[in-house]
């Protein structure tokens, strides 16, 4: 049999990871005609049946099962040979990508970039704004900022600072409800809550606050939409002081309650490291979060 074009094994990779043409194209940046084209070119080569069509989804066939291994090595070694690459690319120009939590890529990184643009204006600066974890090793980011420590052998991270979160609310809030004595005296649906609702309720009780997870109003997974609710006056929220300092018309509750303590951790890829352009990046936003730069303490 004459060698496989990796092309075709990516697209079944794709396919059967995503369970759809449509959302693998996406992923891979195919149209969907163009990766199902693909597939079946794959299919023809090997002589077997990869997926077979329920409804709008394509499963799997037991033939394609035995074969996601591979191909899944296939993946990796191509990553791999991707990072190596990006990571020996010594020109202070092209693409990094950022990711970070919603929050933190509103309201913390439009200043970080602009000193980027001002001392690394070949560089194109790409944030992911998500609150789940980019996989570095598979090239979804270059850089991560992120509130825990990394786990995997080929990552790298700095611990940048430890930072706290507290409850905060608007001047109008305040005017219209009072100046809260404790935290007894603001009625929980007044709080905003990130979800999982259970998982932030949980939080709440490890610093002595015992609110049931029914008894939330107001939730979100999106931390940007939560704190526009708390600007507007809506209710009284838990977030990072930084970014709380940064926001006008926002008051600080409670004062004497402990802060939640935050870590704030930048995650590369070791082979990136070796990338002027990724370098550079980092440390800037090493600096940046750490205080040194216009990060406010």
């Amino acid at each position: 049999m004459d060698e496989i074009d990796w092309n075709l094994v990516r697209a079944f990779h794709a396919t059967a990871d995503a369970g759809s043409l449509s959302a693998a194209a996406r992923k891979l940046g195919l149209t969907q005609p163009t990766l199902s084209r693909q597939v079946a070119a794959l299919e023809a080569k090997l002589g077997v049946t990869l997926f077979e069509r329920v409804g709008k989804k394509l499963i799997a066939t037991d033939v394609a099962l035995g074969l996601l291994a591979h191909a899944q090595n296939m993946a990796t070694a191509a990553d791999a040979m991707a990072l190596a690459a990006a990571g020996s690319v010594q020109d202070v120009e092209g693409r990094v990508t950022i990711s970070a939590t919603d929050t933190i890529a509103a309201y913390v990184l439009p200043d970080i970039v602009a000193r980027l643009r001002r001392e690394a204006p070949q560089v194109t600066v790409a944030i992911v704004a998500s609150n789940s974890f980019s996989d570095l090793r598979r090239r979804e980011a270059d850089i991560a900022i992120r509130h825990v420590r990394p786990t995997e052998p080929e990552l790298i991270g700095r611990l940048v600072r430890e930072t706290t979160a507290h409850f905060y609310a608007s001047a109008r809030w305040i005017a219209e409800n009072g100046l809260p004595a404790s935290f007894e005296s603001i009625s929980a649906a007044d709080l905003v809550a990130f979800e999982p609702v259970e998982q932030f309720a949980e939080h709440l009780a490890r610093i002595g606050i015992t609110v049931r997870p029914d008894e939330f109003r107001m939730v979100s997974e999106n931390a940007v939409v939560l704190w526009e609710i708390v600007r507007s006056g809506l209710g009284v929220c838990m977030m990072l002081r930084e970014i709380a300092e940064r926001t006008p018309g926002i008051v600080r509750l409670l004062p004497d309650l402990p802060g939640v303590p935050v870590p704030i951790w930048l995650v590369s890829h070791r082979e990136l490291r070796t990338s002027r352009r990724v370098r550079l990046v980092f440390q800037i936003l090493a600096e940046e979060l750490s205080g040194e730069g216009c990060v406010p303490c």
